[in-house]
């Protein structure tokens, strides 16, 4: 049974039950993505680690102090 399936045997339970009818699947996907990427860098951020591991190591390579004329 795919996904389709089962979400039209359950909206079926649902109207004969008297309950709300679940979101199709597939609806809160990006909410879902988006959440854990959240949880993911608010974590990275309590263990004082950077966001973007690659970014601050460019930037750092980049912007060291550079060597003054005298």
């Amino acid at each position: 049974m795919d996904a389709i399936q089962q979400h039209l045997l359950d909206t079926y339970r649902a109207a004969r039950h008297g309950t709300p009818v679940p979101p199709p699947p597939g609806r809160e996907d990006w909410r879902t993505l988006r959440s854990l990427r959240d949880h993911h860098r608010f974590t990275k951020v309590l263990a004082g680690r950077p966001l973007h591991p690659l970014r601050t190591a460019t930037t750092r390579l980049f912007h060291r102090g550079s060597p003054r004329c005298s």
